[in-house]
């Protein structure tokens, strides 16, 4: 499977990286498409953008406020949407380090899950120079994922709402 094109605005402050999107968001060709998914809900309490509104208008608002969407991810052989059916040895990582190289506003990086946040050290972090690298805030935080439901949705938005003043 193949990860979408990176959703940027004219200021991207703040990066959000998925790992891969799951099947729902793939065939409806939108991020975080699943409707159990709490990644627009968060947005809307840390942003306050509507998940009701249309997705473009949406990823409108998102960038708005200085935000961004990607995955670390640009291919993987994986069953299914979880995280964890990812077979390691398919991963194919996206051109994140020249993303950076190029989009110098990205001050921070906020990976949606641990499994985005290790592909990142796994595949892109080495391909940083260290200057770059060190002007980076990385967040790892809380996937918004129905199926990481060890956490509730309460700590999961205190975590999240880190980003509110990093896109100001």
């Amino acid at each position: 499977m193949q990860s979408f094109a990176p959703r940027l605005g004219r200021r991207c402050r703040v990066l959000i990286l998925g790992s891969m999107p799951g099947a729902r968001s793939l065939s409806a060709g939108q991020y975080y498409a699943h409707p159990q998914n709490q990644f627009w809900p968060t947005m809307q309490a840390v942003f306050g953008v509507d998940p009701a509104l249309p997705y473009e208008r949406r990823m409108a608002r998102l960038h708005a406020c200085g935000v961004g969407l990607w995955d670390v991810l640009r291919g993987c052989e994986r069953r299914g949407s979880l995280d964890s059916a990812i077979a390691a040895e398919s991963e194919e990582p996206n051109a994140i380090a020249e993303l950076l190289a190029q989009r110098r506003d990205i001050a921070v990086i906020a990976f949606n899950g641990a499994k985005a946040a290790q592909a990142f050290r796994r595949h892109v972090a080495a391909q940083i120079p260290p200057p770059r690298l060190d002007t980076l805030s990385l967040h790892a935080l809380p996937s918004t994922s129905p199926a990481h439901a060890s956490m509730n949705r309460d700590e999961k938005l205190r975590r999240w709402s880190i980003l509110a003043a990093a896109a100001d």
